[in-house]
């Protein structure tokens, strides 16, 4: 007879994910990523300035390294959830500079509580203009470059390479397939000039020992002539 299976109470809850979502995880991720070399970069700094001010290097360098992670953190999270709610595909130069300012208006704000409550709205303007200039410098570099490349026309860095002053020399494809082949040549040339040497002292070996063989053929002969006599 076939067991009998329990009635079910209720309907089985479903799985927990605990994963967050792939959106979330695509700006937290990098936020987290630059909150930490900003509070490396803090913590150096505040570990300088500590020496400087002949306080506690390490506590005066934590400090600083705790108020640059949240204010580098919430300035990358906060411009990319604005960019994000603003359509990712569809935010152009100008608003990625209203999202750096609102980024660096909440990450200013961020650090002033941080540092007391007077700091937050001078931080909040300070940090607002920061992110807006800094998205503005480069956008208009990412514009130039942008520029170049569709023009064809080399950078700034390839054409000082390429000057008569600099000591090197930024090479296409071609002109370093010529220099190996070229290179390749003259290495070819130096063993075929080896080989040659190597064969004229075999020579000279293979010469000197007949010259010795027959030396001491003659002088075998004499000594049996002597002998005779």
């Amino acid at each position: 007879m076939a067991q009998s299976q329990p009635p079910k109470t209720g309907a089985e809850p479903p799985p927990r994910r605990n994963d967050l979502p792939p959106e979330i995880l695509e700006i937290i991720w990098p936020a987290l990523q630059v909150g930490g070399l900003s509070g490396m970069s803090g913590m150096l700094i505040g570990g300088f300035s500590g020496v400087i001010r002949s306080t506690t290097p390490t506590l005066f360098a934590l400090a600083s390294g705790i108020q640059w992670f949240t204010l580098g953190t919430t300035f990358w999270a906060s411009r990319g959830f604005v960019i994000h709610a603003w359509g990712k595909h569809k935010v152009g130069p100008r608003e990625k500079v209203s999202a750096s300012a609102i980024a660096g208006g909440i990450g200013g704000t961020a650090g002033g509580l941080l540092r007391g409550r007077g700091n937050v709205i001078p931080g909040a303007i300070m940090f607002a203009l920061f992110g807006a200039t800094g998205q503005m410098i480069y956008n208009r570099a990412d514009a130039r470059n942008s520029a170049l490349v569709e023009r064809g026309e080399p950078d700034k860095k390839n054409s000082i390479l390429n000057s008569k002053w600099s000591p090197m020399k930024v090479l296409s494809d071609s002109e370093y397939e010529i220099m190996l082949r070229e290179k390749l040549l003259r290495v070819n040339a130096q063993i075929a000039l080896v080989d040659e040497n190597i064969e004229a002292l075999r020579a000279q070996e293979r010469q000197l020992a007949a010259d010795k063989r027959l030396n001491d053929r003659q002088d075998t002969s004499s000594s049996q002539d002597n002998k005779h006599v």
